[in-house]
C-alpha cells in the first residue's frame, strides 16, 4: 500500500508498521548479502541522522557531499541527510576539491584535505572501524554511528523548497523527492530488483539508485539492490538472474534502467 507521505520522515515512519519485513537487501561483489528489515533500516538512518545533527548541525541548506559508490550504505546516508532536511551533493567522477560543501562523507578520505569535515565510511558490512589511517580530525563512521541514539533526538523542520539532491541532472528539492517517488510504474508493495549499473557517470547511477529505493519504499514495497559488478554478471547470465529473482521473490524490476 502506498505510503501517505510529504517527507522522507513519513516514509521512514511507515516502515514501523511492519518492522520485521525485509525492506533493503544488498548483493555485493564476492557474494556479500545483507538484509535490512524496516526496523533495522530506520534504526541505521536514525543513528546516522543524529550524528549529522549533533556533529555538524545538519539541516536545511547544509550541503553534504556523498563521495560513495552505489551501495546500501549510500542509501542509509542519503536517507539520513534527507531526514534532517539537508542536501545530498553527488561528486563528479574526476577528483575535485569539495568547495561549497559543509561535510564530506567518503570511503576514500585520503582524497580530501581540510576544506570541510570528513566522515570516513567503511563499506564492508562487518567493519567495526575504517581500518586505515584517517586524516586528522576525520570521523570513523563505523565506530561513531553506533554510539548515537536509536531514535531521532531532534531534527530541524524540513524546508520543502530547499535543495535535497544536486550533482546529477537537474537539482531536486525536498518536495520533488516525494513527487518523483510517487510513480505508478512500481506496483504497490512490490519487491523490486534495482541494478546499480547502467549508463552515465557514477553520480548519475547513484542518483537513479536513490530515487529507485525511495520510490519502492514510498510504494510500501522493498528493494533488492545489486552492486555494479554483480549487475553486469546477471545481465549476461540469465539462469543466475532467474535464481536470484526466485530466491528473493522479486516481483518488479526498476524501470529506470
Amino acid at each position: 500500500m502506498k505510503v501517505p507521505a510529504s517527507t522522507v520522515a513519513d516514509v521512514l515512519a511507515a516502515l514501523q508498521r511492519e518492522p520485521g519485513r525485509p525492506r533493503l537487501t544488498w548483493y555485493g561483489d564476492g557474494g556479500e548479502r545483507i538484509e535490512l528489515s524496516g526496523a533495522v533500516l530506520e534504526n541505521w538512518v536514525s543513528k546516522t541522522a543524529n550524528l549529522l545533527v549533533e556533529e555538524f548541525d545538519a539541516g536545511p541548506r547544509v550541503r553534504i557531499l556523498l563521495d560513495l559508490p552505489p551501495h546500501w550504505r549510500t542509501v542509509v546516508w542519503a536517507l539520513a541527510v534527507w531526514r534532517v532536511g539537508a542536501c545530498v551533493v553527488l561528486p563528479p567522477d574526476a577528483p575535485a576539491s569539495p568547495s561549497g560543501v559543509d561535510v564530506v562523507v567518503t570511503d576514500r578520505p585520503d582524497r580530501f584535505g581540510r576544506e570541510a569535515p570528513v566522515v570516513a565510511v567503511a563499506l564492508p558490512a562487518l567493519a567495526r572501524t575504517f581500518g586505515a589511517a584517517l586524516p586528522a580530525g576525520a570521523i570513523d563512521a563505523a565506530a561513531a554511528v553506533m554510539t548515537y541514539g536509536d531514535v531521532i533526538g531532534w531534527a530541524p523542520p524540513v524546508d520543502q523548497a530547499a535543495l535535497a539532491l544536486v550533482g546529477a541532472g537537474p537539482d531536486v528539492t525536498h518536495a520533488q523527492l516525494i513527487d518523483r517517488a510517487d510513480d505508478a510504474t512500481i506496483p504497490d508493495g512490490a519487491r523490486t530488483l534495482v541494478s546499480t549499473s547502467g549508463t552515465g557517470s557514477v553520480a548519475d547511477r547513484t542518483a537513479r539508485t536513490l530515487h529507485d529505493v525511495l520510490r519502492s519504499l514510498r510504494s510500501g514495497g522493498s528493494v533488492v539492490l545489486v552492486d555494479p559488478a554483480t549487475s553486469e554478471a546477471l545481465a549476461s547470465d540469465t539462469p543466475r538472474r532467474d535464481r536470484l529473482v526466485a530466491t528473493e521473490r522479486v516481483t518488479a524490476t526498476s524501470p529506470s534502467r
